[in-house]
């Protein structure tokens, strides 16, 4: 057992070592050859890149991992169109980065965030009761996301836009009368957040005008004459998210602690609290969620997918807590995200192994590795991309507000809590929680809200692009 030990963690030693240059050596490597297997393995690797750049704003990077994806997502007949369109919108960034207009180290950095996006904010006023936003050009549809909140401890009701554009240096507080708060804010550098706050519901409409976007808003102090406007001109605000079942399976549970790890933390109890916490942003979003199970019970791991499918969900997900031995816990930490796949990995085999030990009843070993053979391409890939929305948003999440918050990556692995699963399914290595510092953080509340929330925006963001 403990010669295992060591050989999976001398194994996650060395990727979590791997540099951005050797892993884009390895995708191009696999691309060379005409294997579906290796051009499949490229392709993760280049999104697993995309997903760095994008956390550590490396825009050489983005450029040859978008190159990536497009060449190896055309060799297996994915749509990656979308992103096709943002690789030639960096192309045309090349000459921002090449020829600096000033060489003071700050302001090239300042500049490089400029350029992220390329739409640019110029003008915010009010006209009356709308609220003109003013950009340097038209928007499309997709640049504009729209979504609310309720927070049921502070009873306080959230409208919130994200605006792909950027070339807001400060935040700004608005003013209107009978709303609590209105803020504008970078919230990363591609994209803008207006948030309207109150303690009662706002009467709120929008349109995208070639390139104003224009918010309406109706309060109780407003005068008559605001009836006049033509309703047809506005959009209700139309949640993205609607009409979509998401099941959530926090693992373990009952007579299955899990990992037990620093301080006697239990992955069954840690879980429980995200998953809950997961549930209530998602239904204040307008989500139908389900969770596998609603309190401390056991529940038979091919039970779990089968209950997904019964509820005819657009997505599973299982989440979960990592551990290693308590000599090597101070070293061994980061977030993790895997897909359903016959991993030829020794370190997913091992992750999946500890995962799968609590219920290894169902199936035999062959019998398991029979049945992922027979997988539909269509779901791993599906659930690849959302393996990727998760992480990207659990990591974007997590950063604004922590120190080291370590990028484990997204990998195939043969998890048996997602055999059987009819839909897009992944599993959440939300950290380790033999890890002290990551321990502490996952049984902090706030820290499983901000978590929470990064799954959350990786769901949105995985439904509006799928």
């Amino acid at each position: 057992m403990i010669r295992h030990l060591l050989i999976f963690l001398i194994f996650a030693t060395c990727i979590y070592a791997m540099s951005d240059t050797a892993i884009l050596k390895r995708a191009d490597g696999f691309m060379k050859t005409s294997s579906k297997t290796d051009q499949f393995r490229a392709y993760n690797d280049y999104k697993n890149l995309y997903l760095r750049a994008i956390v550590n704003e490396d825009f050489k990077l983005k450029k040859s991992a978008l190159k990536g994806i497009v060449k190896s997502g055309n060799a297996l007949k994915i749509d990656v169109s979308q992103y096709e369109k943002e690789y030639l919108a960096v192309q045309k960034q090349k000459s921002s980065y090449k020829k600096p207009i000033q060489k003071n180290k700050q302001d090239t950095k300042n500049k490089k965030l400029k350029v992220t996006s390329s739409h640019k904010l110029e003008s915010i006023r009010w006209q009356d009761d709308d609220l003109v936003l003013e950009f340097d050009k038209k928007l499309n549809s997709k640049q504009l996301n729209y979504f609310t909140l309720y927070d049921k401890n502070t009873k306080r009701y959230k409208y919130v836009f994200d605006i792909h554009a950027s070339n807001l240096i400060k935040s700004q507080n608005l003013r209107k009368k009978n709303i609590s708060r209105i803020k504008l804010a970078q919230y990363n550098p591609t994209t803008l957040r207006l948030v309207f706050e109150n303690t009662k519901k706002i009467d709120l409409r929008f349109k995208q005008s070639d390139n104003k976007v224009i918010i309406n808003i109706k309060t109780k102090s407003t005068s008559k004459n605001t009836k006049t406007i033509v309703a047809s001109k506005y959009t209700s605000p139309k949640r993205l998210d609607r009409n979509k079942v998401i099941v959530l399976d926090p693992g373990h549970g009952g007579k299955d602690p899990g990992a037990v790890g620093y301080k006697r933390y239990r992955e069954k109890i840690v879980v429980m609290q995200i998953a809950q916490e997961l549930k209530s942003i998602l239904n204040s979003r307008g989500y139908k969620v389900y969770m596998t199970r609603n309190k401390d019970s056991f529940v038979k791991l091919s039970k779990r997918t089968k209950y997904a499918n019964k509820k005819d969900a657009d997505i599973f997900i299982s989440i979960h807590a990592n551990a290693v031995a308590k000599k090597l816990a101070d070293k061994v930490y980061g977030i993790e995200t895997y897909f359903l796949d016959n991993s030829r990995s020794d370190r997913a085999k091992r992750v999946a192994e500890k995962e799968n030990s609590a219920d290894l009843s169902d199936m035999n070993f062959y019998g398991k590795q029979s049945f992922l053979n027979t997988l539909s391409s269509h779901n791993i890939v599906a659930s690849n991309k959302l393996a990727i929305d998760l992480q990207r948003g659990m990591l974007g999440s997590l950063q604004k507000s922590y120190k080291k918050v370590k990028d484990g990556g997204v990998r195939e692995g043969p998890f048996w809590v997602l055999v059987g699963a009819q839909m897009p399914s992944v599993l959440v290595e939300v950290g380790f929680i033999s890890n002290p510092t990551e321990a502490k953080r996952l049984v902090n509340s706030n820290y499983q809200k901000r978590l929470a929330m990064g799954m959350a925006n990786g769901i949105e963001r995985y439904f509006l692009n799928n």
